[in-house]
């Protein structure tokens, strides 16, 4: 078993990518999913209330505190390079900082962004609504999946 202070780190961080794996298959599985059902207007405008709703304190913190931790128990892998957990260690902080964190920035956060800019009423925005919701969920799929591996990742380092 890993020893201090990776061992509250590792805890830490398996919380930190299990709550957000739950976070996006949630939002697969059940948000995407249902605002797929609506009408292009009403899907575009739910999605853009929902998408500055994500941008409050209590949601940033989450997912970019999730980040932090990871970031840190690599950095602290780095520096002191454990005698045991060493792969599963930075495997677990690359799955999340790669797979969802920085997925988010390159595949979903510009996604978001061009949603923003039409107006939910126009043919602009009901024809680009079911590209946006196939490629964003699908996008979304490999955060939920990375962030799962990274907290299974880092469980196999506490044993």
């Amino acid at each position: 078993m890993i020893g201090e202070p990776y061992f509250a780190l590792t805890v830490l961080g398996v919380l930190a990518t299990g709550v957000m794996a739950g976070v996006f298959c949630a939002f697969s599985v059940l948000v995407m999913r249902g605002l797929a059902e609506l009408p292009p207007a009403q899907g575009v405008a739910a999605m853009n209330a929902i998408n500055r709703a994500a941008m409050t304190p209590a949601f940033m913190l989450l997912f970019a505190g999730s980040a932090l931790v990871c970031a840190v128990i690599a950095v602290v892998t780095f520096v002191l390079w454990p005698d045991q957990g060493t792969a599963e260690l930075l495997l677990g902080s690359a799955l999340y900082l790669f797979g969802a964190f920085g997925l988010t920035l390159v595949a979903n956060v510009p996604r978001n962004e061009a949603l923003l800019k039409l107006d939910p009423g126009t043919p602009e925005a009901a024809a680009y609504w079911p590209s946006y919701v196939r490629e964003w969920t699908m996008w979304n799929h490999v955060r939920a999946v990375t962030s799962a591996a990274a907290a299974l990742v880092y469980m196999l380092a506490l044993a």
